[in-house]
């Protein structure tokens, strides 16, 4: 019998740096990361806009900041590149763009 866990061993530690979860043999919720939901468990914390386990304000919980410095721009995330090449919005020095 062949076994995928070394595969899965393997491609688990550069998943774990982009996905929030990580799922083996079973299925996720369903429920979305958006600003509509609102789905904390149960009184207060549904109540509360403040505490949510999924809603908009979960995606603080869900981030990993990265800080750049003195990298030249090839080695920057496209996103962050002068050159603005996803054109993205951006605020640079107080001026939108």
């Amino acid at each position: 019998m062949h076994s995928d866990r070394p595969h899965a061993a393997a491609l688990a530690r550069p998943v774990k740096r982009k996905a929030g979860r990580i799922l083996c043999n079973g299925y996720p919720t369903g429920v979305e990361v958006c600003h509509a939901m609102v789905h904390g468990g149960p009184f207060p914390a549904t109540s509360d806009s403040r505490t949510t386990s999924v809603g908009s304000a979960a995606i603080l919980r869900l981030l990993r900041p990265v800080c750049y410095q003195d990298l030249p721009q090839g080695l920057l995330p496209e996103a962050l590149q002068d050159g603005n090449p996803l054109a993205l919005r951006r605020l640079l020095d107080g001026v939108s763009s």
